[in-house]
């Protein structure tokens, strides 16, 4: 599954928007493949992250999750306040499928560690809700609640996990699904092997408050 590969220790790097106004995306539109769409038009009004185009939504902060050890730009992060939307991109097979795998692997993990998992129909498909028992480092015990989504496209997918409020919030005029679909997946000629993940990259006009 695709939590099997390393996750990063993770820099979060916030990166500006572009100024311009983001139309909203009606419900059942986006994601997008490159192919979809005319790629110069999509990006001057989305962050050119290299795989992934991403429109800036008023309200949420735009951020970049990075390894530690690389400086390789691992993810797409959206937040407010409450809640927040994180992206990944992977190469997928031509016959699609992945997302059917994915969910049976993420279940099974998930009740392997004590958790519960709720298959939920969403705008883009099933979805699953994960409650995993966690232990703070105080030794407190709680919950990490996060909501998965995906949508597969020509020899891609597009992961969603959502965190925080957004978690039972599934209305398709939330700012963070409305950013989800004005994402652009740029997959690329190259061939990949399924699971592998797209590279992002920051972009140079963007500005950086540092990392964590």
């Amino acid at each position: 599954m695709l939590g099997r590969r390393k996750r990063s220790a993770g820099a979060d790097q916030p990166v500006q928007p572009h100024d311009s106004p983001i139309t909203v995306a009606e419900p059942g539109s986006g994601p997008w493949d490159a192919g979809q769409v005319d790629l110069e038009s999509a990006a001057a009004d989305r962050v050119d992250l290299g795989s992934l185009l991403v429109a800036g939504v008023e309200g949420l902060e735009v951020r970049l999750q990075a390894d530690q050890e690389t400086g390789a730009v691992t993810a797409v992060l959206l937040a407010d306040a409450d809640a927040g939307l994180e992206l990944r991109a992977f190469a997928a097979p031509k016959s699609g499928g992945l997302w059917a795998e994915l969910r049976r692997e993420m279940t099974a993990e998930a009740t392997r560690l004590g958790g519960t998992v709720d298959e939920l129909d969403g705008e883009h498909g099933p979805q699953l809700r994960l409650q995993i028992p966690v232990t703070a480092p105080d030794g407190r015990r709680g919950v990490q609640s996060s909501r998965v989504a995906a949508v597969e496209g020509p020899r891609w997918l597009l992961r969603a996990t959502f965190w925080g409020t957004a978690v039972d919030q599934m209305q398709p005029d939330t700012a963070l699904e409305q950013a989800l679909r004005k994402v652009v997946v740029v997959r690329g000629s190259e061939p990949m092997s399924p699971r592998q993940p797209l590279p992002l990259r920051l972009p140079p006009e963007a500005s950086v408050a540092g990392s964590s």
